[in-house]
């Protein structure tokens, strides 16, 4: 399995046929993110800085970036149908998330794409094609500096389609009204010159379309010259940008209109229409050798429809690592095909099963792979590439042995025209979503339902990075309207829906076959620790910047919290189905990104209102957990995850088996709380005595508070901060000997409770662990109907409950438990202990201690003891300077004698 630990990369081993059965940490050759050969990649770019003859306005989040050919570009903004900017010299800068952390796995530091080279041709925010007439702008406003909708344009005016892989050429199609058009773009030269083709197919041409093909700010002259129209720069004249049609005859038209915009009329034709244009920039002086290249033919588009040639025709044989059977749930590897023919990295963001069996994963560099041979010993799997190019992708369905994959050029499906092994045509099922280009603004995840439509969930535009629009509330951006937002995709791609808003980074998850929706939320502002969701229409969920509504509505309450501690980055969800895992048939999973691993989610639902908790599900996680799904042939959990922002594991990425081996789980299964107390339901009968010894249960609860801040604190019901220690006053064990009532005075309700036990199995085997849950409603529970008989419910006045405030708590001040909890509270996967920064959202401890801190609004402090206290309790309020405010407060968790034994512990760090 891949498994990188911080500051390494791959070497793969091989047996004598080339098969790959390990990666190991030594070294991997990598290639450029950008592949010779395949013609675009799919990026967002910010060209609003091109100069005074350039629109001030020009910014596109989905942008096909396009290799011309002779150092020449273009981005092709597949919202609004337009050549957003087209360039020489230099490609894009590789500066987005999934680019500058393509090599350096724990890069952070993503800017926004801008040109490096020279820019030719731009339009600005509006539609690149119009009805019946040409675009004019209003003329009044045109200068000023827009915002765009981060929408398509209306599908009744024009409509994305998608795009044909044909080799190295890509044939862009979409509609204008109702006319169908296909687009190959080029470049050529001339003399010296480069100027861009742009050859045009033109079907059901019902009424007069008009291209805009390029803007000129500040033209002093126009001319329009038989099947050529220029706009001349400068007093004397001396550059000039033209557009013309080659070859002669035809039936496109340049135009000019308001001297500032280069238009191409193509006329009502019941006939197809087949013609190429020409834009060219350059000296006026040389506007005699662009009329004689003009008179050449035009430029054909191949047959696209058919299929073009395989890009990537070999195949990558690995070998899986089988775990041994040391518990019920165990975790296979499916080793990675690293490396490849192409030095291509794999960083497996999602997996998806077709009904024979047959794996498809989508990394987080936009590529696609398909697996086969999957068994049971995993010994011979064979990765083929079968697509490239997508925008930060996380999530893909397969939807009737249909390939689907979301990134932040929408929803796409995959076809293999001439079905050899690649995908030909790139097809836009869905855009209707908006999707800024802020680099927080995630294209975060994608489920389908059993009735053919999808869930997305967009994520929160977020003010830890660069960003393009206005802040909008501490740690967030505007970003679009529909950030932090769930949204339904129809079943034909062409409508959405809102159905939750208010979320900071959701990701979610579904049941197949009854259409449950889930979802968590990241911890951050607004958002006290982890919670997971039942997602109902029409809920808010408390994050202000992505309300996107006015009329003040109720915060919907999570189904539970989960400490931060536990589990402080969570992601996804996946339900069991089939009946092959054993105990886990039919639950529940979370998928914790930063601890990493599984939890099993209990739900009850019993009550008015419905509440939950969750349990570790202990296996080896190699790397961070994100996504999985259930492999229809083997009934097995399949768990796909990357690394990049700050888990505890140091893997890079892993494709996993969670398996059921057969072994007896000791997992909790059931679970109520009420006014009487808690009811936890195991898999496996229990020890009688251990069970009824009430000393073996540990009880504590706290809220949070919902705050602008990052995260919370812990506070009591009075309000203070602080954690209740709460005494069982009795436990019993039900009559089929695998459910347990403690009974617990003073119970209410609470944002967290924590059980943790001390017990055995029948079999002898020892139980230690914790179950986190919820309290929305504490009623009366009908204990005999859950087998518990003989219950003394007097003990419930009798023992009031004895609450222990955290500071009471006897700790010896020391540099050892100060790195205890450096470790018991996930410090350490944000903080080095080192000089480490790579994969770290903090600072590194080592030499702390004494230093002098740089903050991000210029002051500087010290680094001793009030510092550091300070530090803990009150993040927020000194954020040093290159980092961004992602810690919660310790106040409530933390005891004077904790923060003392953690400041030691710095102290110690020092060199």
């Amino acid at each position: 399995m891949c498994i990188l630990t911080l500051g390494s990369v791959f070497l793969t081993g091989y047996t004598d046929n080339k098969t790959v059965v390990a990666n190991y940490k030594d070294s991997l050759e990598l290639g450029s993110f950008i592949e010779e050969g395949f013609p675009y990649i799919s990026t967002s770019v910010d060209a609003r800085k091109l100069g005074p003859a350039y629109p001030q306005d020009n910014m596109a989040a989905r942008t096909l970036a396009l290799q011309l050919g002779n150092d020449t570009y273009v981005c092709f903004d597949t919202d609004l149908l337009r050549w957003s900017v087209a360039w020489t010299g230099k490609y894009l800068p590789m500066v987005l998330m999934a680019q500058v952390s393509y090599k350096d796995f724990f890069n952070k530091n993503n800017k926004i794409a801008s040109l490096t080279g020279e820019a030719k041709i731009a339009t600005g925010l509006y539609p690149g094609w119009t009805l019946e007439k040409p675009f004019s702008g209003d003329l009044s406003n045109i200068n000023e500096t827009k915002q765009p909708t981060w929408a398509p344009m209306p599908a009744e005016q024009g409509r994305w389609k998608g795009v044909y892989v044909y080799g190295n050429q890509a044939v862009l199609t979409y509609t204008v009204g109702s006319a169908d058009v296909a687009e190959l773009p080029g470049s050529t030269k001339f003399d010296d010159q480069t100027a861009f083709t742009r050859a045009f197919q033109f079907e059901n041409t019902t009424k007069e379309i008009f291209l805009t093909a390029a803007e000129v700010r500040q033209a002093t002259g126009s001319e329009v010259k038989g099947k050529i129209a220029y706009l001349y720069h400068g007093t004397n004249k001396d550059t000039v940008t033209a557009v013309g049609i080659l070859g002669k005859g035809g039936s496109l038209q340049p135009e000019i209109t308001g001297n500032q915009f280069l238009t191409v009329r193509v006329p009502v034709s019941q006939k197809a229409i087949n013609e190429t244009v020409v834009i060219w920039k350059g000296p006026a002086r040389l506007k005699k050798s662009f009329e004689n290249y003009c008179k050449k033919g035009k430029v054909t588009i191949p047959d696209y429809k058919k299929g073009g040639p395989a890009l990537w025709k070999e195949t990558v044989v690995t070998k899986g690592k089988i775990s041994p059977d040391t518990a019920a749930f165990v975790t296979d590897q499916l080793t990675l095909p690293l490396p490849n023919p192409w030095k291509r990295n794999v960083r497996v963001a999602d997996v998806g099963f077709f009904k024979d069996g047959r794996a498809s994963v989508v990394t987080f560099e936009g590529d696609v792979w398909m697996i086969e041979g999957i068994d049971k010993d995993l010994q011979n799997l064979k990765w083929t590439r079968f697509a490239s190019g997508f925008h930060e992708p996380m999530s893909i369905e397969i939807v009737n042995d249909q390939v689907c994959v979301f990134g932040r050029e929408g929803i796409v499906k995959l076809h293999d025209l001439n079905k050899d092994g690649v995908a030909d045509f790139y097809e836009n099922f869905s855009n209707v979503m908006e999707q800024s280009a802020e680099s927080r603004e995630w294209a975060a995840d994608m489920v389908a339902a059993p009735d053919g439509s999808f869930y997305i969930a967009k994520g929160g535009s977020l003010d830890n990075g660069p960003g393009m629009t206005a802040k909008t509330g501490k740690g967030f951006r505007s970003g679009s309207t529909q950030n932090g937002a769930i949204l339904k995709i129809s079943r034909n791609g062409l409508k959405s829906e809102v159905i939750a808003t208010g979320l900071r980074g959701p990701y979610l998850g579904i049941h197949p076959e009854k259409g449950i929706l889930t979802a968590s939320d990241q911890q951050g502002n607004f958002v006290p620790s982890t919670p997971i969701y039942l997602i109902k229409k029409g809920d808010y969920y408390g994050v202000q910047p992505t309300a996107h509504r006015s009329d003040n509505p109720e915060v919907a309450p999570p189904l539970t919290w989960i400490p931060h501690r536990v589990d402080r980055s969570s992601i996804s969800q996946a339900w069991i189905t089939g009946n092959k895992m054993g105990p886990l048939n039919g639950s529940l999973i979370h998928f914790s990104f930063g601890r990493p691993g599984l939890f099993r989610v209990l739900i009850d639902s019993s009550s008015n209102v419905t509440q939950g908790g969750v349990s570790v599900i202990h296996a080896d996680y190699p790397a961070p957990t994100s996504k999985g799904i259930v492999n229809p042939v083997d009934g097995q959990l399949y768990v796909a995850g990357f690394n990049l922002w700050g888990s505890t594991s140091t893997g890079i990425s892993a494709l996993l088996r969670l398996r059921n081996t057969g072994k007896p789980s000791y997992l909790p299964n059931q679970f109520k709380a009420g006014k009487q107390g808690v009811i936890l339901g195991f898999d496996a009968e229990l020890d009688p005595k251990m069970a009824a010894d009430a000393a073996n249960f540990a009880v504590k609860r706290w809220n949070y508070q919902r705050t602008e801040e990052y995260g919370s604190g812990h506070f009591k019901m009075d309000g203070t901060s602080g954690e209740e220690t709460l005494t069982a006053a009795a436990s019993y064990l039900s009559a089929d000997r695998k459910k347990i009532l403690i009974l617990v005075p003073g119970m209410a309700e609470v944002m967290q409770m924590e059980v943790s036990y001390k017990l055995a199995a029948a079999d002898g085997k020892k139980m230690n662990d914790s179950f986190w849950f919820t309290v929305n409603k504490a009623e009366n529970m009908d204990l005999t109907s859950y087998g518990f008989g003989n219950v003394d419910l007097a003990l419930l006045d009798v023992k009031k409950p004895v609450t222990t405030e955290t500071s009471d708590k006897k700790v010896v001040v020391s540099a050892e438990h100060g790195r205890e909890i450096f470790q018991k509270m996930a410090c350490a996967g944000c903080h080095s202990e080192g000089l480490k920064t790579d994969g770290m959202y903090g600072p590194p401890f080592q030499n702390l201690y004494g230093s002098k801190r740089v903050f991000e609004d210029g002051t500087s402090a010290v680094a001793d003891e009030k510092y550091i206290k300070e530090s803990i309790l009150k993040p927020g309020v000194k954020i040093v300077k290159g980092y961004n405010e992602e810690m919660p407060s310790f106040v409530g968790i933390l005891t004077e004698p904790d923060i003392e034994s953690v400041t030691l512990f710095i102290k110690s760090l020092k060199k």
